[in-house]
């Protein structure tokens, strides 16, 4: 026996007038509900990498730098997760994280770096370029910077992200419209920080994923290293991180 409701809606399509109608509603119903699932996921792709995943796979081990990589959800660009424990303190490795400008003593291929937006320190935005061989373009980004602390440890997080509504394109660069990278920064002593590193870029334009997979790991090697070095300099040396009264961490600051 079909139950009353569902043979009421047969009679409706059947006989009614204007059943036409109804079967384009009931389409379009059904379309828009399948549009709000997909922005739904859409609304949640940020969250694509995460720490412990079994997809990651050891790619690279070299001067106590560990680099895995791992396919990204449609992309052709693989992501990488590299763990390091440097010998520099969380201040003073904040500190050099904290600084838009730095992006270019230590970051691969980063050769101009400042930040704008910056009213508040948990939420600011940077732009930086990064050189890239010839004939390939250069790529330019501009970031969200997220900075907080976890809620159960010492880690600091940085979650940043490419943003397009910020800085106009420059006509000399390929704009990277899709990036995240997270940095988490636990102490692990006075003078020793671990930092798990994860990204994916989809730099965009035309540029083979084949060459920048197999560069992939050059990245946070060469940069890891340079950071732990920069760390240790006299520029940025003696800082403190500095807190509001609800734990929001709210700057880094040079100690006098």
């Amino acid at each position: 026996m079909t139950p009353p409701k569902l043979d009421a809606a047969a009679r409706l399509l059947s006989f009614a007038p204007h059943h036409e109608l109804v079967r384009v509603i009931l389409r379009f119903s059904t379309l828009l509900l399948a549009s709000l699932s997909l922005l739904i996921a859409s609304g949640t792709s940020r969250a694509e990498l995460l720490i412990e995943d079994e997809q990651w796979k050891r790619d690279y081990e070299k001067d106590g730098v560990v680099v895995y990589t791992r396919p990204f959800p449609g992309s052709d660009f693989q992501a990488f997760k590299a763990v390091y424990t440097l010998e520099a303190s969380i201040e003073d490795i904040m500190a050099v994280m904290s600084d838009p400008t730095s992006c270019t003593e230590w970051v691969l291929n980063c050769v101009e770096s400042w930040g704008f937006d910056d009213k508040q320190f948990s939420k600011r935005h940077a732009y930086s370029v990064n050189d890239l061989p010839w004939p390939v373009m250069d790529r330019d980004y501009v970031l969200e910077i997220n900075t907080s602390k976890a809620s159960d440890s010492d880690t600091i997080v940085m979650d940043l992200y490419a943003v397009d509504d910020k800085i106009a394109p420059n006509k000399s660069y390929v704009r990277v419209s899709k990036q995240e990278t997270h940095y988490h920064i636990k102490p692990l002593g006075d003078e020793q920080t671990e930092i798990v590193w994860l990204q994916h870029t989809e730099p965009g334009g035309a540029i083979p994923s084949w060459l920048v997979n197999a560069l992939i790991v050059d990245i946070p090697f060469k940069s890891l290293k340079a950071l732990e070095s920069l760390a240790n300099s006299d520029k940025y040396q003696d800082h403190q991180i500095q807190y509001s009264d609800d734990g929001e961490i709210t700057g880094v600051e040079k100690q006098p």
